[in-house]
């Protein structure tokens, strides 16, 4: 039975009237026995922020004079390989490409796409080399401001549910799914997902989410193209697009794995209650949330299974450094690893920490204290308890990003699309 329409939804925020709750705000409230009415609540926000592999930049750029050059037959972004084209803009003395999240500098293996779009988005100078049709090398420097296309592209964002991975092996494994090579047999425990607060978690049946729905992407308005690929009906994922030059460089970046730089986005949905299905999903709580647990040499094979209470009870956000216990190594293993660059200078900078947990898991002097916490599960007949050893999706930056969409509605400066 449907309770009000979109139309009635906007015209609330547009009079500063609609009630917003996050859908951790929901999921507290249930969990306390309150079970909210469709009648009492307008919209709902939620947020995930992780590792997205399937992210692309668009861009033009100027690169010279034109007539300077024909066209563009590779090009470099602070060493990072872009794909030139499909416009071949001959002899404009600029270059469409396209750049991939997940590329890799071919002079520095710690640097790629991820941590270039942040860099970009930042406003920094960006070294470009282009090598001609002609085998002219043309370098060059440019920025966000002087590029009048950069618009981001998520092939696949937003997963409803995501799998855990161990490392079943005696001998390490590298993987994009933990931020070093992972050791084993059975040694710790890597995962991504936001459980509750996850947009598709809160709409599995993409009722009120659809092709032009407005979403938040890395802090900018943007659009929900369709679904991504590999999405299914147990799996559903978004394939979204925004503008670079609208983007916050907090909600975006590289991530460094044991399988080289990756990239992490923050997206953020509007949930709109049309009727109280629509919000009877949204009372899902994290512990009844499956979290499967597969070997990271093959996500085909699933060892068992644990939830997302579980990966997320009574975790912290953020480390805490303790100078005093820190032995100022000559090779600082965390700095090494680290897998934004936080940790830099014996200085952690908790803006840019990702709250993965790897400082903690992996100083042997305990100077970064952090609850990660630890999971439970029956593999092969063997009752493990794994510690969380990497976390590859950021709670705090889902529920910030969460908060930031649920105040635009509220201040009557994002509505509602019609699906």
């Amino acid at each position: 039975m449907k309770i009000r329409s979109i139309e009635k939804i906007n015209q609330k925020i547009k009079n500063g009237e609609a009630t917003i709750l996050t859908a951790e705000e929901v999921s507290q409230l249930v969990r306390g026995g309150e079970e909210p009415k469709a009648e009492e609540v307008d919209v709902i926000t939620t947020g995930t922020c992780g590792i997205m592999s399937g992210t692309a930049a668009i861009l033009h750029l100027p690169v010279a004079e034109p007539g300077s050059f024909k066209k563009a037959k590779n090009i470099l972004l602070n060493g990072v390989p872009g794909f030139p084209g499909p416009c071949p803009n001959e002899w404009l003395g600029s270059v469409d490409l396209i750049v991939y999240g997940t590329a890799h500098s071919i002079y520095d293996d710690k640097y790629g796409g991820g941590f270039l779009f942040k860099d970009l988005v930042k406003g920094k100078d960006i070294e470009v080399e282009v090598e001609s049709t002609e085998g002219e090398i043309i370098k060059s420097t440019t920025n966000i401001s002087e590029m009048g296309t950069a618009k981001l592209l998520g092939i696949r964002l937003a997963f409803k549910n995501y799998t855990a991975f161990v490392n079943p092996s005696d001998k390490p494994v590298s993987s994009i799914f933990h931020a070093i090579d992972m050791g084993g047999p059975y040694q710790s425990l890597s995962f991504s997902g936001c459980g509750e607060l996850n947009p598709l978690q809160n709409d599995p049946l993409l009722k009120t989410v659809c092709m032009g729905s407005r979403v938040l992407l890395n802090g900018a308005e943007g659009i929900v193209i369709g679904q991504g690929t590999r999405s299914s009906k147990e799996k559903p994922n978004l394939m979204i697009a925004a503008d670079m030059h609208d983007m916050d460089p907090h909600y975006l970046g590289g991530f460094k794995t044991g399988a080289g730089p990756e990239v992490f986005d923050s997206v953020a949905v509007a949930i709109p209650i049309l009727n109280h299905d629509i919000l009877k999903q949204t009372y899902i709580k994290n512990e009844e949330i499956k979290l499967p647990i597969a070997d990271i040499r093959g996500r085909h094979r699933v060892l068992g299974y644990t939830d997302y209470g579980s990966a997320w009870q009574d975790a912290e956000e953020r480390p805490h450094f303790d100078e005093d216990k820190c032995r100022r190594c000559t090779e600082c293993i965390v700095e090494e690893r680290c897998p934004t660059g936080a940790y830099r200078f014996e200085t952690l900078n908790t803006r840019r920490c990702f709250g993965c947990g790897m400082c903690a898991y992996s100083c042997p002097y305990r100077a970064f204290q952090m609850k990660t916490g630890s999971v439970k599960v029956e593999i092969d007949d063997k009752h493990l308890e794994l510690p969380i050893s990497c976390r590859q999706s950021d709670i705090k930056r889902a529920r910030e990003l969460a908060d930031e969409l649920k105040k635009k509605i509220e201040k009557g400066e994002f509505l509602i699309n019609q699906c």
